[in-house]
């Protein structure tokens, strides 16, 4: 079984710059590509970006430009960096990964990281 696990939300002021961090653990495991998702209250998850373990990468063309996300293939961590926050980036975080474990294709889902963006 793989667990990823997120970290690094909180609160953070209008303007301001947050790193959000995911860590991929687990037996017998192969990581594929690597996304970052969010969902605001009231509102369906939506896809922010992805990279894949070349460091292709596609984005939401909403977020392109203030959000960033980057990958450590060793460390098994995918980030993503988020700057000129608005209040409306407020939402649950979520990292997921394509992976295969146990010799078979899945996807898992990190239990989430609030961000607050609020004066």
């Amino acid at each position: 079984q793989v667990q990823l696990v997120e970290s690094g939300g909180g609160l953070v002021q209008p303007g301001g710059s947050l790193r959000l961090s995911c860590k991929a653990s687990g037996t017998n495991y192969l990581v594929y590509e690597m996304s970052w998702h969010r969902q605001a209250p009231g509102k369906q998850r939506e896809l922010i970006a992805s990279i894949s373990r070349s460091g292709s990468t596609n984005y939401t063309e909403s977020l392109k430009g203030r959000f960033a996300i980057s990958r450590d293939l060793a460390a098994d961590t995918v980030y993503l960096q988020m700057n000129s926050l608005k209040p409306e980036d407020t939402a649950v975080y979520y990292c997921h990964a394509d992976l295969i474990a146990g010799g078979r294709p899945g996807g898992a889902w990190g239990q989430g990281t609030q961000v607050t963006v609020s004066s």
